[in-house]
């Protein structure tokens, strides 16, 4: 497996609270990959990213054994996002700077075997994993958003969300709330497929197939995550940019 993931502050902000982390386990047949998104005045997103993605990867690097077991690894990525989700609330308590701080999280384990990997996807939020094979590219994660319920009741059709007032609105984070309800995907991967773990400041500004498009081209991943990063500066960067690449 090989993984690469770049991040950028983008051009309008400040500061960057997208945070992401990559963990290699037992010999290489274990990657665990995770990218955040902060929400929070000042620092506070900052925090929360980071916070968030180190908890979770140390959660799951405790425990190899069970990510290799089919019956435990969802119970382990369960465990890490809660984890994750009550470091980051207990810190909002206790401290009057990060009061309502959050984050997204969109987490994966990829499990390397002798003729397929399977890689084990949990989200919270709108931070995206997709799945990328020679013919085509797949949503994996369902955002947690306003836009995405309005989708789903039939008020707004895909392309309404695309330019919807309401479209930077969520309504899952990770560390606002005390308990979290968090979504779990099992996809099959062939040799040579990828997967992209992303943040809306990517995926506001570039669509599936234009996304799709660019990846097709790339056999370098970390070029490739570049190249993301770049294409969403040139369209004027007004969000944090994250792109994570991994490919078996």
């Amino acid at each position: 497996m090989i993984a690469f993931g770049r991040t950028d502050k983008g051009i309008v902000r400040k500061d960057n609270q997208d945070y992401f982390q990559l963990e290699t386990l037992t010999d290489g047949k274990l990657l665990v990959a995770v990218v955040c998104d902060g929400m929070g005045g000042a620092n506070a997103g900052n925090v929360a990213s980071k916070l968030a993605a180190e908890t979770f990867v140390e959660a799951l690097s405790g425990q190899p054994s069970a990510l290799l077991d089919d019956e435990l690894v969802d119970d382990a990525l369960r465990d890490a996002i809660s984890a994750a989700n009550r470091v980051v609330y207990e810190m909002a308590k206790s401290e009057v700077d990060y009061k309502g701080m959050g984050t997204t999280l969109v987490g994966a384990v990829i499990r390397r075997k002798k003729v397929k990997s399977v890689a084990h996807i949990i989200n919270v939020g709108d931070s995206r994993a997709y799945h990328i094979s020679a013919e085509r590219m797949e949503q994996i994660t369902k955002d947690h958003s306003l836009v995405e319920d309005m989708i789903a009741r039939g008020d707004i059709t895909r392309e309404e969300a695309v330019h919807h007032p309401s479209r930077n609105l969520i309504t899952r984070v990770v560390g606002t709330q005390p308990e979290l309800t968090c979504d779990l995907f099992t996809v099959n991967l062939e040799a040579g497929d990828c997967l992209l773990l992303c943040t809306d400041g990517l995926t506001n500004l570039v669509s599936d197939a234009e996304l799709f498009e660019e990846i097709r081209h790339f056999t370098d991943l970390e070029k490739c995550a570049e190249m993301l990063i770049t294409l969403a500066l040139s369209r004027g960067g007004p969000d944090n940019i994250t792109a994570l690449m991994v490919g078996v």
